[in-house]
């Protein structure tokens, strides 16, 4: 590895003695460099750059070649403003020049099956229902992984499920068809830039041959405090990662309406059988 590529390995996992990988490109270089962007310039997008990104999501795997998933485009700015009040107030959604939804959709295979007169029984189970969310979040990061290489930046927006049937009104969504989550995207400012946010250690999600718990508990005391130091770094508040999974999954309230996603689901079509 190179000294670029190591430095890219110890920001990943916040620790300068991480062990060097025995492979790397740049393929690897790139992806270890990924970070949120939550702050954009007005640069608009080359043309053609949307079409690109639907072309890198559309070549990601789809289950049994379903391709349940569907994707809006929008960079209408009254759009984007609604969409960002819906989605919890996120000034990046609104700031962004384009802010993709990206959709599971049942609906297009249930309009084949209705132009030929066949009822699909296997629909309305949740399998289906996991099948368009697994392959719409596929697409996305085959789509994010896409723009990082052409120097876009971008971060998830999973506030879009605070009001799901909200943002289907907004964007005219048909029964049986959900946002799963926002994406936006542009050029990252370099007056606010993002830094790489350590991830846990490999021996706290890597397993072999069988689960185990052994030693996750000095692993994640260890994890707690190099995050808590990279907050510090950035004049945030210096909590460790254990705090953070406490806090936001304490009370209900961390869920911003999405305690209730199971009724709007079935409002909007689906059988969750």
């Amino acid at each position: 590895m190179t000294t670029n590529a190591q430095s890219k390995l110890a920001a990943r996992y916040g620790a300068h003695d991480i062990a060097p990988l025995d492979a790397w490109n740049e393929t690897l270089d790139q992806l270890l460099d990924h970070r949120s962007v939550r702050s954009f310039t007005d640069q608009p997008l080359p043309e053609g750059t949307l079409e690109t990104l639907v072309a890198a999501a559309q070549s990601a795997s789809t289950s049994s070649n379903l391709q349940v998933w569907s994707v809006v485009a929008v960079q209408d700015a009254g759009r984007k403003k609604r969409l960002s009040e819906l989605a919890g107030n996120q000034a990046y959604i609104h700031q962004a020049p384009l802010f993709l939804v990206w959709l599971a959709d049942l609906s297009r295979v249930s309009r084949i099956a209705e132009q030929q007169g066949v009822e699909l029984e296997a629909l309305p189970y949740l399998e289906s229902l996991l099948l368009g969310t697994i392959d719409a979040a596929l697409a996305a990061q085959n789509a994010v992984v896409a723009l990082e290489s052409l120097g876009l930046g971008s971060v998830y927006i999973g506030g879009i499920r605070n009001d799901i049937e909200g943002v289907a009104r907004e964007l005219g969504l048909p029964a049986q068809v959900y946002p799963v989550f926002g994406l936006c995207v542009g050029y990252p400012s370099t007056e606010r830039p993002a830094k790489v946010k350590p991830r846990l250690p490999q021996q706290a999600v890597l397993h072999h041959e069988t689960y185990t718990t052994a030693g996750e508990e000095q692993v994640l005391s260890e994890y707690d405090a190099r995050l808590g130091a990279f907050y510090q770094r950035e004049g945030m508040k210096a909590s460790g990662w254990s705090e953070q999974v406490v806090s936001r999954l304490r009370n209900v309230s961390s869920l911003h309406g999405r305690e209730a996603l199971l009724g709007e689901l079935a409002r909007m079509g689906f059988g969750l059988r």
